[in-house]
């Protein structure tokens, strides 16, 4: 019987794609995720945020929330719209309960401070792709 799981599930390696409009921030969450993930692609706007997940089709999506034009909350609302599969972890700066609240309003199984970065977002891609959720301590 054909299985109808992806390699990503059964070599348990997450694809991951990342979307946020510093340069710098995306280079700096690639660098922590690399050696446990397969990041697949980053892109820095909404619009392409869309196009990469689904072209792409990644199994979590790290999204921040203050971009230009489009955002992460608005990505997420869409992502949600287009029946996209994908878990949603937030990287953000916004450390208040106001912005969890929406993020999970959103979709979000994720919330990670940019701040804790380094020791969170691993562990926030972990536990959702596990089906959980994730949120850094905030203020």
């Amino acid at each position: 019987m054909p299985s109808s799981t992806t390699l990503s599930e059964t070599a348990g390696i997450a694809r991951v794609l990342l979307v946020d409009d510093n340069e710098a921030m995306l280079t700096r969450a690639a660098a922590v995720l690399t050696s446990a993930f397969n990041v697949v692609g980053t892109v820095k706007d909404g619009l392409a945020a869309l196009a990469a997940a689904e072209a792409l089709d990644p199994d979590v999506i790290v999204l921040d929330i203050s971009m230009p034009g489009m955002s992460g909350l608005e990505v997420a609302a869409r992502l949600r719209r287009s029946g996209s599969r994908a878990a949603l972890v937030f990287l953000t700066v916004h450390d208040e309960e106001e912005f969890v609240l929406a993020a999970k309003a959103a979709g979000g199984k994720g919330y990670v401070v940019k701040g804790r970065l380094v020791s969170d977002l691993p562990a926030a891609v972990r536990q959702v792709r596990a089906g959980g959720s994730f949120v850094s301590a905030i203020r």
